[in-house]
């Protein structure tokens, strides 16, 4: 393709998904899904443009209204191209040319614009906090009180793009064994400094394509959420839940530590994702799963299975700021009314989840937010409300699962990408008080 045509598809998957309000990466992935011609490499830089945007949108609008252009795809594209890929202007009128594949010819405005935007850059002292850090303006004061002054910091790390990460696939292989398949496919990986199990690509590829991947040797799983699994201290013959499962990300790590011994119980609202997750838990090898579809929270599946659990793993829906690094257009579809919704729900998963603990068992809750609502919040609320669980110090688990001392808390953990360079994370564990 063209540099042209890789603008002009970008600029079409930018438009879907304003209009349609869908993730980014489902609307990029049906995108190319339907024009299969579409190679990797131009895929690749398809994507590129696109993220750009959505990682910057609240910058580029400004830019844009203060030249009294009207805000959508293409002038976003174009702000994008000048001021975050550092095109020049000559090289964006070459590719707009009006060719059937390329975007229509700039108008005399739009010329003038990104010649001016060539002069400018991309931050300006007069913008506004929220503006300068691409954030809704509604969900910077929520932030500044967890981050403060170190707030940019933590918004020009989570503005970045994330790396690949790895989960060595224990019941496979080891990681120097994964770390070596890896090699030999010609993929450079190396280990990532937290999680022991962990390896974080040099680069990109097509996973699908590589034997280490397609045999179970490696799943997809950034560190921090590697982390939490191994935090809840599962162990060979122990009785567990994966009570938000998902796709199947945790349970999977959940199975390693296990070694395949005991039962772990699955539970998801979907069964679509319980389908998936099927399918990665045949490929990984694990074998002591049972997968369980609820209603809600308050299946009666958790009345008949109540206290009967070592442990129970609550990785709960929350709104999901830690991940913006992967999915930047995810904070332009949030409300300030979605997180007070988020917060009630969190409260009812966490009292449900604790009915399905064992007395001197452990829940462990979970979340990819920074927002102290839907963290120490709601750990502290937890506590408060159930007295016959008490909080087991992060640290002291740490200490005993993984060896060192925590990175990120004593009580609590939280892990942020510009202080750990990982996705955005919190966990907290609970034990229930022996009878």
């Amino acid at each position: 393709m063209t540099p042209g045509a890789q603008v002009a598809a970008a600029i079409e998957i930018l438009t879907v998904i304003d209009v349609e309000n869908r993730p980014a990466d489902d609307v990029a992935a049906e995108y190319f899904r339907r024009r299969r011609y579409i190679g990797s490499k131009d895929r690749a830089l398809i994507a590129g443009h696109v993220y750009a945007v959505l990682r910057h949108r609240a910058a580029l609008d400004w830019w844009i209204a203060r030249y009294g252009i009207g805000v959508e795809p293409r002038a976003r594209s174009l702000a994008s191209l000048v001021l975050v890929e550092g095109w020049r202007p000559d090289a964006i009128l070459a590719c707009c040319d009006g060719d059937r594949f390329r975007p229509a010819r700039l108008s005399h405005t739009e010329e003038r614009f990104i010649r001016d935007l060539a002069t400018r850059t991309l931050r300006r002292p007069e913008m506004p906090r929220a503006v300068a850090n691409d954030l809704p303006d509604w969900l910077e004061p929520h932030l500044d009180r967890v981050f403060g002054h170190g707030l940019e910091r933590e918004m020009a790390a989570l503005n970045g793009s994330a790396p690949t990460d790895l989960r060595v696939n224990l019941l496979r292989a080891d990681r120097e064994e994964a770390r070596g398949a890896l090699a030999a496919e010609g993929v450079a990986a190396k280990r990532t400094p937290l999680s022991p199990f962990g390896l974080r690509l040099r680069e990109r590829v097509p996973l699908g394509n590589l034997a280490a991947f397609r045999q179970g040797l490696v799943e997809v799983q950034d560190e921090s959420s590697q982390i939490a699994a191994l935090l809840a201290d599962a162990r060979p013959g122990m009785r567990v839940v994966d009570f938000c499962a998902g796709a199947g990300g945790k349970t999977l790590a959940l199975a390693a530590s296990m070694a395949n011994r005991g039962k772990l119980v699955a539970c998801e609202v979907s069964q679509r994702r319980l389908d998936r997750a099927a399918r990665r838990l045949r490929r990984a090898g694990v074998t002591n799963v049972e997968r369980h579809a609820l209603s809600g929270e308050r299946d009666k599946w958790v009345k008949h299975h109540k206290a009967g659990f070592d442990r129970v793993f609550a990785d709960v829906p929350c709104l999901g700021t830690g991940t913006w690094r992967r999915n930047p257009d995810a904070k332009w579809r949030m409300h300030p009314e979605d997180l007070s919704e988020l917060v009630e729900r969190q409260q009812q998963i966490l009292r449900s989840a604790a009915r399905l603990v064992r007395p001197g068992g452990r829940l462990i809750y979970a979340t990819c937010s920074l927002l102290r609502e839907e963290d120490e919040a709601q750990a502290d609320a937890f506590l408060a409300a159930t007295p016959d669980f008490s909080l087991l110090p992060v640290g002291r688990v740490w200490e005993e699962t993984i060896g060192g001392a925590s990175p990120g808390g004593e009580d609590y953990l939280r892990l942020t990408p510009a202080r750990h360079g990982t996705d955005g994370f919190f966990v907290a564990i609970f034990e229930r008080l022996e009878a």
